[in-house]
C-alpha cells in the first residue's frame, strides 16, 4: 500500500504528466529512508534445527572465524539472492 507521497511520485512517473510535488526533497529522502530500513533492519526469529546441524555450522564457523548464527545467516542470505553456490557442481 501506498502512502500519500508515494502515490503522488508513482502518479508523476505513470502519467509523465508533470506537476509540482511540494517538498520533493524531503519526500524522497523519507522513500529512500523508508526503503533503506527495510533493506538493512533485522529481525530475530526462532528455528527448529537438527542439534547434529547446529554442530556442523558450529564447527564450520570456527574454521571461517566467525559466529555460528553469522554464518547461518550469511548461508540464508546466498541463497535466498541466488549466490549460494554448490561445490560439487562447479566445473573444475
Amino acid at each position: 500500500m501506498y502512502e500519500k507521497d508515494e502515490l503522488e511520485i508513482v502518479s508523476y512517473i505513470e502519467t509523465q504528466n508533470p506537476k509540482s510535488i511540494d517538498n520533493l526533497d524531503m519526500k524522497l529522502s523519507k522513500i529512500k529512508s523508508s526503503v533503506q530500513d527495510k533493506y538493512t533492519k533485522r529481525r530475530a526469529i526462532s528455528l527448529k534445527v537438527l542439534e547434529s546441524d547446529i554442530e556442523k555450522f558450529k564447527t564450520k564457523a570456527l574454521q571461517e572465524g566467525m559466529p555460528y548464527q553469522t554464518l547461518i545467516n550469511s548461508v540464508l542470505h546466498k541463497y535466498i539472492t541466488g549466490k549460494l553456490i554448490d561445490k560439487s557442481q562447479v566445473a573444475l
